[in-house]
């Protein structure tokens, strides 16, 4: 197009060309912001939405100062609080915990227990543990001042991301009857108290695992040092004679003998060697002590993408029971082995840990 020799009039063209231009691109405009306001929206959500972790500085509630601080290993009982004003989903405030964070919270009246996403600081009242919004308190079946259990947790990404979706994640498995009674003697009558620095053996779970494990009460170990010599004395004794004399026996073999008897006990059953130590080394031989008689079970999950993550975490297997995926370690020859890893177990979080004879 050639434009017009007058400046006013090549200048009046140009404006109206760039009038049609703008008038025909306005849709694409239009789509391309929606577009990139959907990405924004999206990562909002993502993985990046929790971090970085806040903390802050320390605060006072009722006379009380509360230092905020970063551990994996928390672990109380309180009274859950009713936020009327929390934000929509599934989330809480709560007084110390790093903002935000995941954490189990457990009905104490019912069992029910469920995942909930820490992010506001509160309650600012030092009678309670935990606000939780009306989401988290409807899936839970709470109210105001219901007695709950509080568990820092590091859930899979699957579930955080429907977190912070605001939708709500898989309820986990209900806490049985019993523990719920010694979880609720742990009540106080204001506040929280903590399960994490409490000793292990202060419930009734603990305590019996606790009298199965008295070291002198099964300790055959003597007894077997003590046969041993002896046996083998006679095994020396028996070897260094002609073979001629040891090779037919008096008596048949009886019917009831052991199968961990060696061929050397055997030849020890000649009527001259016979000894009254001899039921003393059968008696010896318990059975609780054999290789792998103790197991650890960190934790019960019922599904079994769940139970393989904790397996991983503490180096143990899954093992399938009815419904539920238990995660164990071991198995251990001994009691004190299979201590020695509940305690592993208790300070990576799994604060239900328990050690079961394998027999």
């Amino acid at each position: 197009m050639r434009l017009p020799r007058d400046p006013y009039s090549r200048l009046a063209v140009i404006g109206l060309s760039l009038a049609l231009v703008a008038c025909g691109r306005g849709g694409n405009d239009l789509a391309e912001l929606g577009s990139a306001s959907t990405s924004v929206a999206g990562e909002a959500f993502g993985p990046a939405a929790d971090y970085p972790v806040v903390l802050g500085d320390p605060y006072t509630v009722d006379g009380q100062v509360f230092t905020p601080f970063d551990t994996m290993n928390y672990d109380e009982v309180g009274y859950a609080a009713y936020d009327a004003n929390g934000a929509d989903g599934i989330t809480a405030s709560h007084k110390t915990l790093p903002l935000p964070s995941y954490v189990e919270v457990t009905a104490l009246d019912t069992g029910r227990t469920t995942l909930v996403r820490v992010e506001r600081r509160g309650p600012m009242t030092g009678s309670r543990l935990l606000a939780l919004s009306p989401a988290a308190s409807a899936q839970l079946g709470i109210a105001e001042g219901a007695p709950i259990r509080v568990r820092r947790v590091n859930p899979p990404e699957d579930d955080r991301a429907m977190l912070r979706a605001g939708a709500a994640a898989p309820e986990r498995m209900e806490t049985p009857a019993s523990l719920l009674a010694v979880l609720k003697r742990k009540l106080p009558g204001n506040g929280s108290t903590s399960l994490a620095v409490a000793p292990p053996a202060t419930n009734a779970g603990a305590v019996a695992v606790g009298a199965i494990a008295q070291p002198a009460a099964i300790e055959p170990a003597p007894s077997r040092v003590a046969v041993a010599p002896s046996t083998a004395q006679r095994f020396d004794a028996t070897m260094s004679q002609s073979r001629s004399a040891v090779k037919a026996y008096p008596l048949p073999p009886l019917s009831g003998v052991s199968r961990v008897q060696s061929p050397a006990s055997v030849r020890a059953a000649a009527p001259e060697t016979v000894s009254p130590q001899a039921p003393a080394r059968v008696a010896a031989v318990n059975p609780a002590s054999r290789d792998g008689a103790f197991v650890v079970q960190a934790a019960a999950f019922s599904q079994q993408a769940n139970a393989r993550r904790a397996a991983d975490a503490v180096g143990g297997f899954v093992e399938k029971s009815g419904s539920l995926y238990r995660v164990r370690i071991g198995p251990f020859a001994s009691r004190g082995q299979a201590e020695a890893a509940l305690a592993k177990a208790r300070a990576a979080g799994y604060s239900d840990a328990r050690v079961y004879p394998t027999g």
